[in-house]
């Protein structure tokens, strides 16, 4: 893969905000790393929306600001506008290249379960990235999940079954599960589901307390 490259502005925080740079075409950011003194910058959106297509987070990026260099950074982090759905600002990590990283790879899923195809199971992706830890050298941008391993019907593929190069470290469980498939419902189950009663536990002698109402303050908003 082509080295990548994104060139920065330097920015004044206090100078200009945040909705400002955003009506400008650009996106907010700040670099930072371990020894390193953070700085406030701002990319056009269209760069920078293109190198995050290429890169992902697991890529390393050559950062200019200006006319200077500032070096190999990964992009560590994002904030996106619940409403829009448009990039809100933006975190770059500066690196060293003799320090570990840890980082999001994406999933990719190739072939095609038998077990799907021939069995009428239904392909369950429980997960669409994994957590590893490397040398920056090291990055992958991808890992690839061979579908064609699902045979049969509950066949699954867990973390503790990949097999990635020793200098790679995966973070995530090994028992966690990435994709199975299991058998479709038949209809009388789907019927004895939606008809099932449910059980009210409160008319249960001694088994609940009345509930107690919350305070509409104590509410925490979702979070991303």
């Amino acid at each position: 893969m082509e080295k990548l490259v994104i060139t920065a502005e330097n920015r004044n925080a206090e100078e200009t905000s945040a909705k400002k740079i955003l009506e400008e075409g650009s996106i907010p950011g700040v670099v930072y790393g371990h020894g390193f003194e953070n700085i406030s910058i701002k990319v056009g959106r269209k760069e920078f929306l293109n190198t995050l297509n290429e890169a992902g987070e697991s890529t390393l990026i050559d950062l200019k600001i200006g006319d200077k260099e500032i070096g190999n950074v990964v992009i560590k982090d994002y904030q996106v506008d619940p409403l829009t759905g448009a990039i809100t600002h933006f975190d770059f990590h500066k690196i060293k290249m003799t320090e570990k990283l840890i980082v999001n790879v994406d999933l990719v899923f190739i072939g095609e379960s038998s077990a799907e195809k021939n069995e009428g199971g239904i392909l369950v992706k429980s997960m669409d990235m994994l957590e590893i830890k490397c040398l920056p050298k090291d990055l992958i941008q991808e890992i690839e999940i061979d579908l064609g391993k699902l045979e049969h019907l509950d066949d699954m593929i867990r973390v503790k079954d990949l097999v990635l190069s020793d200098k790679v470290e995966i973070l995530d469980e090994e028992e966690n599960v990435i994709v199975s498939v299991v058998p479709q419902r038949s209809d009388e189950e789907m019927e004895d589901l939606e008809e099932k009663p449910e059980e009210n536990v409160s008319k249960v002698e001694g088994a609940v307390k009345e509930e107690e109402e919350v305070p509409a303050t104590e509410k925490k908003a979702e979070k991303k």
